[in-house]
């Protein structure tokens, strides 16, 4: 009887602790993809003084996604068996040196040499980790959403600061500061995140489990789970098409719109804003009114629209326009989809899952520029849009179908 006085604040002060936490995850992530939108100021001017032309840039751009496609379970797997401290640790530090090697690239093999630590830079993945094991389920939605508001504030603060590092004192200077900042948020990992977030029981049930790194039976049990393989391939399906738009993207503002540097760097900023406040705040909204599986459906629906205005569109201000509605969809249908992943499998297997669903981002970059390249030089835009329009219709129908059958059963 007596320790139940003692006993009630521990709840309040517990979930108190745990905010913090997540606090300083937003912090990092923010910095993180500051640091990321710095390094884009860098590497084009240099590839270019090295003697890349866009064939070649391309292939190091290819690089990159197939060596983060294949990092990405090893690095989610690495989180679920060590923790998640670990994980961020490992990321920034290769952050770290990732900056480093291009501060000392002076020839074309150490360009393509300093994207190896990519394979371990999961800043935002790892992020996701912490936030998913320490956020309640029914607001886990809503913050993984937060993750996307530090998207925006660190792309418009990193393309600013890495524009006018670059101009003033040169790419050197620029990847140092990158460098340094990738080690200040090693720092905040070792000081403010807990050795493990997960739950007791989820510890336990890790020490039973198969301790390899990278494991096709650990993907392939996680993918036996109710409803995973449905939901995984609906995210590479109807998430394909738009990720194929946002990586021709700088090419189809160059090429068919034809925008100056300073007007498309207008139209980046503009992109962070929006992305800022769809995922800062209507997100959070929308899940605490509404069910997954309905925003899901819109988001996909939202989506078929967006590709059909995108095959006709043709001056700038339609392009404007259709930038609201595709950021929203895009938004809302990566958040949701980790979180219906996340919430489906056992919360031991949390950091593998999200390990899973970035390499569907690295699928995109590896695959989405040859694709678009494919469709816009022999087709044009409008069959870019097109193809999101049809395939996004076909999944919308699909899931319509299955939501309809599944009531019926009810």
């Amino acid at each position: 009887m007596e320790d139940k006085p003692v006993s009630s604040p521990k709840p309040s002060a517990d979930h108190r602790q745990k905010a913090k936490v997540i606090y300083v995850v937003y912090v990092i992530a923010a910095l993180d993809i500051t640091w990321m939108f710095l390094q884009f100021s860098v590497t084009p001017y240099l590839a270019k003084k090295l003697g890349f032309d866009t064939l070649w840039f391309g292939y190091l751009q290819t690089t990159v996604g197939v060596i983060q496609l294949i990092g990405g379970p090893m690095f989610g797997r690495f989180g679920d068996l060590f923790g998640a401290r670990a994980a961020l640790s490992l990321a920034c530090a290769a952050t770290s040196v990732f900056f480093v090697l291009l501060a000392i690239a002076d020839h074309p093999v150490l360009l393509f040499i300093h994207k190896l630590p990519t394979v371990f830079m999961h800043v935002l993945p790892a992020c996701q980790m912490v936030v998913t094991d320490l956020s309640e389920p029914e607001k886990r939605a809503d913050s993984l959403s937060k993750l996307g508001l530090c998207f925006g504030i660190g792309m418009i603060a990193g393309s600013t600061l890495g524009g006018n590092l670059n101009t003033r004192y040169g790419e050197m200077v620029t990847a140092l500061v990158g460098a340094a900042g990738s080690a200040f948020n090693l720092l905040l990992v070792l000081n403010f995140i807990p050795k493990s977030t997960k739950a007791e029981t989820s510890n336990t049930k890790t020490e039973n489990q198969n301790k390899k790194v990278f494991s096709l039976g650990e993907i392939t049990r996680l993918m036996k789970f109710p409803g995973v393989t449905r939901i995984f391939l609906i995210k590479i399906i109807a998430g394909l098409p738009s990720g194929i738009f946002q990586v021709m993207f700088s090419i189809i503002a160059l090429d068919f719109f034809k925008l100056e540097p300073k007007e498309n760097g207008y139209l980046m900023a503009y992109f962070g804003i929006v992305q800022m406040v769809v995922q800062g705040a209507v997100i959070g909204q929308l899940t605490a009114r509404y069910p997954e599986k309905s925003l899901l459906l819109m988001s996909i629906g939202v989506s078929a629209v967006v590709g059909l205005a995108q095959a006709y569109m043709q001056t700038v201000l339609q392009l404007c326009l259709t930038v609201t509605p595709m950021i929203f969809s895009l938004s809302v249908f990566t958040v949701i989809t980790d979180s219906m992943l996340t919430k489906s499998v056992p919360s031991s297997d949390t950091g593998t899952m999200l390990g899973l669903c970035a390499s569907v981002q690295s699928l995109v970059r590896t695959i989405g520029p040859t694709i678009g390249g494919f469709l816009y030089v022999n087709y044009g835009l409008t069959s870019i849009g097109l193809i999101k329009f049809f395939v996004n219709t076909s999944v919308f129908v699909y899931q319509l179908c299955l939501k309809t059958t599944m009531k019926q059963r009810e």
